[in-house]
């Protein structure tokens, strides 16, 4: 069996193992990583020859720690990051140059037809008739985004929201409330099968599949980096937030994860704070201690105007792992406005948590 692993920040780390008896055998780690002394990878694959097969990533990474050389140096490698890689093996995880990928970046859509756009690609996907899609949105109208979970009173200010003209939908991943206008930020969805995932914990999906975006972002000359649970930071503040929602496959079977981010390019921040009901203490998250003024980190730290900048984060992605141009299918579309008519612009659907 055969696993890989990107550590977030760090380097490839790949394993190959047999099971014999219930137990490893045969364990083989390697990779691009730097290790310190050189007897500490035969050390490594010693703890993990003869572990059961069922010892979960911690217990993985804790045998490998202890038997370590005194004075070992990992660069670019953690004892956690082999602990996946062997998780991800054993579980028959799938890469990312697995994939034929495709690219959706049609023109501007409403906020509801967004959320339901992300239901049906990733049921899609889930079903076997789409291959793994990376989607750029292009907003329609500004609007407030609330998670799956969020109580709408609690979130937005109805008179600042309608003084605004902003649309107020409900996505069906969880996380926080997302304030958008159209050329003001940046959003996108990746919508995988289940199978890329494998062998990783929630949390460490999210660094995962956030992993490209933040190699696209150093391209730019911005040192970002993953922010758990579903952050990406730099060290002018947070600068995007992520979502996940899990979909089961057709009768039970293999599902798709949905994983979309919305990032700041220039957002008016004094009328963010006038439509969402947000505390000094998120508006700090978020990199600013004063509403009045723009939380503007893509802009102001590329220099790029924000369809340079997706172009880039494009390019990034197709050098990584390919990616052909595609399309909304005449049916995914039409599925999508009947979602979008009956659920996501229903105020049964936005208001399930008042």
């Amino acid at each position: 069996m055969h696993g890989e692993y990107k550590v977030p920040g760090g380097k490839l780390v790949v394993v190959d193992v047999e099971t014999d008896g219930g137990v490893l055998r045969a364990v083989r780690v390697a990779g691009d990583f730097f290790l310190e002394p050189d007897e500490a990878l035969d050390a490594v694959n010693g703890a993990l020859e003869g572990a059961p097969e069922g010892t979960d990533a911690t217990g993985l990474a804790a045998r490998i720690e202890a038997a370590l050389p005194a004075g070992t140096v990992m660069y670019g490698l953690t004892a956690e990051g082999i602990a996946v890689a062997v998780r991800r093996a054993l579980a028959h995880a799938t890469d990312w140059t697995d994939y034929d990928w495709q690219l959706i970046h049609e023109g501007p859509q409403s906020p509801a037809l967004h959320m339901a756009l992300d239901e049906v690609l990733t049921a899609e996907v889930a079903a076997g008739r789409r291959p793994p899609t990376l989607r750029v949105w292009e907003w329609g109208a500004p609007a407030v985004i609330i998670g799956s979970f969020q109580s709408l009173r609690n979130e937005v200010d109805p008179d600042g929201a309608a003084r605004h003209g902003i649309e107020v939908v409900r996505r069906i991943s969880g996380g926080g409330a997302m304030f958008v206008e159209p050329g003001n930020t940046i959003t996108y969805s990746l919508s995988v099968p289940e199978s890329l995932v494998h062998g990783l914990s929630f949390q460490d999906s999210y660094a995962y599949l956030d992993d490209w975006v933040l190699a696209a972002l150093g391209d730019m000359g911005i040192r970002a980096w993953y922010q758990p649970l579903n952050d990406i930071a730099t060290d002018q503040g947070k600068i995007a937030g992520a979502a996940q929602k899990r979909v089961v496959g057709p009768g039970g079977g293999p599902g798709a994860v949905l994983h979309h981010v919305t990032m700041s390019y220039d957002i008016d921040a004094d009328k963010m704070t006038e439509v969402l009901r947000i505390g000094r203490e998120k508006l700090s998250d978020k990199g600013t201690r004063s509403a009045k003024k723009r939380v503007d980190p893509l802009r102001r730290q590329t220099g790029l105007t924000r369809e340079a900048v997706i172009d880039r984060m494009i390019d990034s992605f197709r050098a990584r792992y390919g990616l052909a141009p595609g399309e909304v299918t005449d049916e995914e579309l039409a599925r999508a406005r009947e979602l979008a008519r009956t659920k996501f612009t229903t105020g049964e659907w936005t208001a399930r948590v008042p």
